[in-house]
Parts: structure tokens; sequence; C-alpha cells
């Protein structure tokens, strides 16, 4: 039986040009995600029991973060934070926390692409495998589950770099102290 099996570090997404021999001489930007995986899980029920004994009307707050690392040449983590927090009568029911990670390979993009990438592409890869690990965690607490909605990272992308700009003309415009 022959062996099938492909080393997964190794794959990359198909280049423009390969077919007339370009490869070589200018492969071009390359993105391909190697492994996806589970970093960090946390749940914390602090109320139990006794949160199950009352009228189930929470209050859901939601949080997002992401980070990314250079791992090798080309070759990066990022990692999703996914927070869900249920209070009832101001008193947490559940917290939960969910960091979801992802290795890929990212070559031949400019910085600006590559911020892109890391902070915008990747995570809309990662988030709906945090989203499916949180609501296990909740249903494995013994709490209905939280159907959490999509996210356009491109839009938090976009709104983060207006910030920034705005920010950093804010600073440029106040006057010097001396």
């Amino acid at each position: 039986m022959a062996d099938n099996n492909t080393d997964q570090n190794s794959q990359t997404a198909p280049v423009a040009g390969a077919a007339n021999g370009q490869e070589a001489a200018n492969p071009g930007p390359a993105f391909a995600l190697q492994r996806i995986y589970l970093k960090d899980a946390s749940f914390e029920s602090p109320r139990s029991p006794v949160v199950f004994q009352g009228q189930w009307a929470p209050k859901v707050s939601f949080n997002l973060g992401t980070k990314s690392t250079r791992v090798a040449d080309g070759v990066f983590e990022v990692v999703l934070t996914v927070t869900v927090e249920a209070k009832v009568e101001e008193a947490a029911a559940f917290l939960a926390e969910v960091h979801q990670a992802g290795v890929f390979t990212c070559v031949g993009l400019v910085d600006g692409d590559l911020e892109h990438v890391l902070a915008a592409v990747c995570p809309n890869i990662l988030f709906p495998y945090a989203r499916e690990a949180v609501d296990s965690l909740i249903v494995k607490g013994s709490f209905p589950p939280i159907n959490l909605a999509p996210v356009n990272f491109d839009a938090l992308y976009v709104q983060t770099k207006q910030r920034q700009a705005a920010d950093a003309a804010a600073t440029a415009a106040q006057p010097a102290a001396h």
C-alpha cells in the first residue's frame, strides 16, 4: 500500500505564472494555511449551581483580540482570542475564553499587505473554529448555546487603521511641550 500522507508544512498556494516556468525566477506572493489548533481554552462558572436555579436572562458581552508572531521566514502564528462573559443580575454566570491559533505561510507580500493578511484574513479563517470551541465550552458547562455572529475582520482592520491615522494626526497637530 502506498503512503499518501503529505507534510502539512510543505503546502503552498498556487503561484501565478507557474505553468510557464516562471516560479523559480519570480514566485510572487504566496499564502497558505499550515495548521489550525486550539492553543488555550478556559471556562469558569463561579456561581454554579446557584445560577441554574434562577431565570436565565443573561447579559452577554463578547470581546476579540488578535496577535501574530513570526515563527520563521515567511511563517507566522496568528492567535485569535475570543472571550464571552454572561452575567445574570450583574453577577457572572460564566466566562469562556478561547485562544484559537493557526500557522500560516505568507511569502512575497509587501508590509501593508502582510499586515492586512495577518490582522484580517487569518482571523477570518480562525473565527469559525474559535466560535465552535466557545460554544462547546458553554454547552459543556450546562448553559444554553450561544451562537456568535460572524465578524467582519476586514472592516475591523480598516477601522483600526483609520483610528491609528487619526491618533497620529492629532498627536502631530499638538504643539511640542518645552
